[in-house]
């Protein structure tokens, strides 16, 4: 049996999440439910809580990483939940587990895992006019090592197709 892909959804926490933003990362979680893809968060509120719940109500798999060592802080939409103790450390982990990053705006947390996305060469697609720290890097770099191009996409469904090209290619 092949390795499902594992894909990582990240953006707005609880604070700084609109109702907009929890549609768009719920779609993408149904998306990616039904790429027989497994989706990864960081297992709290937010856009994590909107992806898991879009692949749980998929059938999908839900995987939450969360920064601390308790298990019943991940949200309820996650299968299986690895309680790090890694504190933000473990945006690190988020990235090294994923295949390919789908981002839905998010601020400085979101910014870090990006950054350990880029530097591991970890494919990435965010989605456009969603704010955050991301949107001045969208179809562009991080820096001058041009390590791997932030794809943009206007829609969840262009975001995971993209992003499932990517990883294939």
């Amino acid at each position: 049996m092949a390795k499902k892909r594992q894909i990582l959804v990240i953006g707005h926490n609880t604070n700084g999440c609109t109702p907009e933003h929890e549609k768009i990362a719920y779609d993408v979680g149904v998306k990616i439910a039904q790429s027989d893809s497994v989706l990864i968060t960081g297992g709290l509120g937010g856009v994590m809580t909107a992806a898991a719940h879009g692949a749980h109500d998929a059938n999908g798999l839900t995987v939450g990483i969360i920064p601390q060592d308790d298990a019943a802080l991940a949200n309820e939409f996650c299968d299986v939940v690895i309680p790090t103790g890694l504190g933000l450390a473990r945006d690190f982990l988020n990235a090294l587990s994923a295949d390919g990053v789908i981002i839905v705006g998010g601020g400085s947390g979101t910014l870090s895992e990006v950054c350990a996305s880029y530097m591991n060469k970890k494919p990435m697609v965010a989605i456009r006019n969603t704010g955050g720290s991301i949107e001045p890097y969208i179809d562009g770099f991080l820096d001058h090592r041009e390590n791997i191009k932030i794809i943009g996409a206007d829609s969840p469904n262009e975001a995971v197709t993209k992003l499932l090209e990517l990883i294939t290619a």
